[in-house]
């Protein structure tokens, strides 16, 4: 157990020393469409739209975050089926229906190795909407072969590049030479609430999009008036 625990405290450390620039930069784009009406879109697929969901209605939390959800790309629809569908080239033109990039929006595309066909088109998508796309990605992976038809990594298509430092094959850990101990959820949730947490403090809101956990207190009417405001391009139903 603290094997596990000080791998992911010197990963974090790694993120906080070599990321902070790249975390600044990704907060301001944020901030600046936010500011101008634009809301912030998260996609993933298999285990990295778990990190989607996270930021999604999230207690202390922003409230204009989209999770782009695809069924037949989420792990509970299937796992198998999820890794096979991540890799097929002519899967976002068969969903196009689940994207909507409006003016002023931001995408953040998550993918730790940043090499497989449907992360790298949703990229491509949301560049030629015109909109400004993040990555949240492991650069170690950098050297493996794209499986995109273009030959781009992510890292090739995207605007700016949070980097995740996980190792190839995401286990921090190793015994009888098998990696084990995956750490991309959570230095990838870290990370996206480092980010998170530096808009909300640079945004100059009268009132600030944040929800407020309905554990604490039960007047839920400013949740409920940031709902509002921003129902017409979220389902928060």
């Amino acid at each position: 157990m603290q094997s596990y625990f000080a791998g992911i405290q010197h990963l974090l450390s790694i993120v906080s020393e070599q990321e902070q620039r790249q975390i600044e930069r990704a907060s301001a784009i944020i901030v600046e469409s936010f500011h101008n009406g634009g809301i912030l879109q998260l996609f993933g697929c298999g285990h990295s739209h778990l990190l989607a969901q996270d930021a999604y209605y999230r207690a202390g939390g922003l409230v204009p975050v989209r999770p782009i959800t695809i069924e037949s790309l989420m792990l509970h629809s299937g796992a198998l089926a999820s890794s096979k569908n991540e890799k097929d080239p002519a899967f976002i033109e068969k969903n196009l229906e689940n994207f909507e990039f409006k003016k002023n929006d931001v995408l953040i595309v998550i993918s730790t190795s940043g090499c497989n066909p449907v992360p790298i088109d949703v990229a491509q998508l949301g560049k030629k909407a015109g909109i400004t796309v993040l990555s949240l990605q492991s650069l170690k992976y950098k050297e493996q072969l794209t499986r995109h038809e273009s030959g781009q990594r992510l890292e090739d298509v995207v605007d700016l590049v949070l980097n995740t430092h996980i190792p190839v094959g995401d286990g921090i850990l190793s015994r009888q030479g098998i990696q084990y101990g995956p750490a991309s959820t959570v230095v990838g949730s870290a990370i996206l609430h480092a980010l998170f947490s530096q808009v909300i403090e640079k945004l100059e809101m009268d009132r600030l999009p944040v929800f407020q956990s309905a554990n604490v207190s039960s007047d839920q009417s400013a949740n409920m008036a940031l709902i509002e405001k921003y129902k017409s391009r979220i389902d928060f139903e």
